[in-house]
């Protein structure tokens, strides 16, 4: 299993050169697909989509200079042939996932059949995370709760064992303080991660390492 997962995406040299050892070459001969999806479920949702696809938005992301960009569309997979779709997936070296929605996020991921392939197509694939697209895969998500789920919809993957809190002190996010993530991070049975935006946590395998040219805090149980 190869997991980059980022707080707001490849936001400096350290991430960056993260990224190129778990793809095992160079960006620019890197094929990738991006998941819109979880963005959908908040306020200006489809224009945040675009902007973040254009590089208008954040740090670099689709726009890193990937040898091929695709659009891997969650909601989409479930009324087309798997044919139409898996072989691009099993083809592509990075799965993008940006942020929006953990909840909405988490059951378009189960709907579409993604989160059972993921396991095995993650022993090729480098799955880099944006956000939500990160704290999915990890034992803590979240909701803005713009949708109409089943209640008591799973709200990450859970394929980590430990919490992701990004965005720690960020300006657009007053309540990512590091003392209301502590006060948070003691209710979850798991050890808790809080990064800010030029951070990162690199999962290879067991091993898990912090990628930072920021700020960042592990609490433990």
């Amino acid at each position: 299993m190869k997991l980059l997962l980022t707080s707001a995406g490849i936001s400096n040299t350290s991430i960056l050169n993260a990224l190129i050892e778990l793809l095992g070459k160079p960006v620019a001969e890197a094929r990738a697909l991006f998941i819109p999806t979880a963005i959908y479920a908040i306020a200006g949702g489809a224009d945040i989509s675009r902007n973040v696809i254009c590089g208008q938005l954040g740090d670099p992301f689709c726009e890193l200079g990937w040898k091929s960009l695709g659009i891997l569309e969650l909601t989409a997979l479930p009324s087309i042939k798997e044919e139409l779709w898996l072989p691009m997936l099993q083809e592509t070296d990075a799965l993008l996932v940006g942020g929006g929605d953990c909840q909405y996020l988490c059951y378009w991921m189960q709907q579409s059949g993604l989160a059972k392939l993921l396991p095995s197509l993650l022993q090729k694939i480098v799955y880099v995370g944006l956000s939500a697209g990160s704290m999915i895969m990890t034992r803590f998500g979240t909701t803005y709760g713009n949708h109409n789920l089943p209640a008591g919809s799973d709200k990450s993957l859970k394929l980590v064992d430990f919490a992701l809190h990004p965005h720690l002190d960020h300006e657009w996010f007053p309540k990512n303080s590091i003392d209301n993530i502590q006060k948070l991070a003691a209710t979850i049975a798991v050890p808790s991660y809080a990064i800010d935006d030029q951070t990162a946590i690199k999962v290879t395998d067991d091993s898990i390492e912090v990628i930072t040219e920021g700020h960042w805090k592990l609490f433990n149980l």
